[in-house]
C-alpha cells in the first residue's frame, strides 16, 4: 500500500504535520478512552451486589487490556484478555465474557447507526456492492446479538439447538454464557445509555481522524469523515491483522479516494489515525509496567 501511495510523497504529507491540529485529535483520543472505560464498566450492572471489583481496579483492567490489544490481532485480542483479566477478579468467566460482548456489540451497533447515516450523507457509497452486502451482514449479525440478549423466546430457541450438541464443557460454558447475556434484559436502561456512549464515542473518532486530515492538508469536510470513517473502522474490527495494520490503510486510501484525496495523503492519515490509538492506550502501558503481576494470578486449577 505504502509503495502504490509513493513513499516519498507519503513522508512528504507526515514531515508536514500541522501539530496545532493533532494536538487537538490527541486530547479527543483521551477523553474517548475515558468514556470507553465508563461504558464498560455501566456494563457490569447485572453482576450481583458485593462481587463488582473496585473502580480503581476495573479501570486498570480496561487500559491496560487495550495497550495489550495493540499487538494482538483486531480487537478480538483485547476483548479476551480484557476477560481473562476481569475473571482473575473474581468473577465468573461466563459474566466477564457476557460484559464483553456487550461492551462490543453495542459499539458495533453504534457503528453501524453512524454507518447509515454516512451512507445519506454520501449515497453513491451504496452503489458499490461490497459495502452494501458487508453492511447487510453487519446488520443481520448485530440483530441475531440483540435478539439473543434482549428475547427469551431467541435465546430458547438458540439454547434447544445447543442440546444437539454433546454434553460437555463446551456446551455448558455456552449455556451460561446465554444466562449471563440474558441478564441485560432487566438493565434496558443501562444498555440504551451505552448506546448513546457508544455513538458519542463514534463521533469523537470521526472527528479525530477530520482534525489528523487538516493536520496533513486534506480538504475534504466533515461531511466526508462522517460518510467514511465509520466504515473503516467496521473493516478495522476485523480480526486479520494486528491492530488493523494494513487494512485500515487500504480502507482510508480506497474510501478517501471517492472524495479525491490523492492516495498519499489517504495513506498519511491512516497511519496518523493508527498512531493516535497506541498514543491513546499510553495509560494502558504505564499501567502494565508498573503492576507486578499485570494479569493477576494464574489458578493452577
Amino acid at each position: 500500500m505504502i509503495w502504490l501511495a509513493d513513499p516519498r510523497a507519503v513522508g512528504v504529507a507526515l514531515a508536514g504535520i500541522d501539530w496545532r491540529y493533532a494536538t487537538a485529535a490527541i486530547l479527543l483520543v483521551f477523553i474517548d478512552r475515558g468514556l470507553m472505560a465508563v461504558r464498560w464498566i455501566a456494563l457490569l450492572a447485572p453482576l450481583a451486589p458485593g462481587t463488582r471489583p473496585r473502580a480503581g481496579a476495573l479501570m486498570r483492567i480496561f487500559f491496560i487490556s487495550t495497550f495489550v490489544g495493540s499487538f494482538l490481532p483486531g480487537s478480538v485480542g483485547g476483548d479476551a484478555v480484557r476477560t481473562w483479566s476481569l475473571a482473575r477478579e473474581g468473577i465468573t468467566t461466563h459474566e466477564s465474557l457476557a460484559s464483553v460482548l456487550m461492551d462490543r456489540l453495542l459499539g458495533v451497533v453504534a457503528l453501524l447507526i453512524m454507518a447509515i447515516a454516512g451512507l445519506m450523507v454520501a449515497p453513491s457509497l451504496a452503489d458499490d456492492g461490497l459495502i452494501v452486502a458487508a453492511m447487510i451482514g453487519t446488520l443481520a449479525a448485530c440483530a441475531a446479538g440483540l435478539a439473543v440478549v434482549f428475547s427469551e423466546r431467541s435465546a430458547a430457541i438458540g439454547l434447544r439447538r445447543l442440546e444437539r450438541m454433546p454434553d460437555g464443557r463446551v456446551r455448558r460454558g455456552i449455556a451460561r454464557l446465554v444466562d449471563a447475556l440474558q441478564a441485560y434484559r432487566r438493565h434496558h436502561r443501562v444498555a440504551g445509555a451505552v448506546l448513546v456512549a457508544s455513538v458519542a464515542v463514534q463521533v469523537l473518532r470521526i472527528l479525530q481522524a477530520w482534525l489528523l486530515g487538516l493536520s496533513v492538508g486534506i480538504t475534504a469536510g466533515p461531511a466526508a469523515y462522517f460518510a467514511f470513517v465509520p466504515l473503516i473502522l467496521l473493516i478495522m474490527l476485523l480480526p486479520i491483522t494486528v491492530n488493523g495494520i494494513g487494512t485500515s490503510q487500504a480502507a482510508f486510501v480506497f474510501f478517501f479516494a471517492q472524495a479525491g484525496v490523492a492516495d498519499a495523503p489517504a495513506f498519511a492519515l491512516s497511519v496518523l489515525f493508527l498512531a493516535l490509538g497506541y498514543v491513546g492506550n499510553l495509560p494502558g502501558a504505564a499501567l502494565y509496567m508498573f503492576s507486578p503481576k499485570p494479569f493477576g494470578t494464574i489458578s493452577r486449577s
